[in-house]
């Protein structure tokens, strides 16, 4: 009974060990690093140019050519645009948004 146990215990400790060591993604290399600092730099560009949304407010990461949008907007049409313009940019896999939606704020103005 008690070599089952610890059979028992040492599968355990296995699978999850393997499950954590495989979900740890590899640390990004200094290309990858630059490149996802160029194309958060040409994002946050493209949301200043942008004359139909109000973007001072939106944080921009982009890790692995994945960009995170935070911050808040002041309308559900920020929100989409603010999607699709860094959607927009070359080199750009996907856009999770974490932003928040704040309902009566200033609108229509990128400056």
């Amino acid at each position: 009974m008690l070599c089952l146990k610890r059979v028992t215990a040492a599968v355990i400790l296995s699978v999850t060990c393997a499950t954590v060591g495989c979900s740890i993604p590899p640390a990004r290399t200094a290309e990858e690093k630059a490149t996802d600092a160029a194309t958060a730099a040409q994002v946050e560009d493209a949301l200043l140019a942008d004359p139909t949304i109000y973007a001072r407010h939106i944080d921009v990461r982009v890790e692995r050519g994945t960009v995170h949008l935070g911050g808040f907007v002041w309308s559900s049409e920020d929100f989409q645009q603010a999607k699709n313009d860094a959607a927009s940019i070359p080199g750009v896999n996907s856009v999770e948004t974490e932003m928040e939606l704040m309902r009566g704020g200033v609108s229509g103005t990128s400056r």
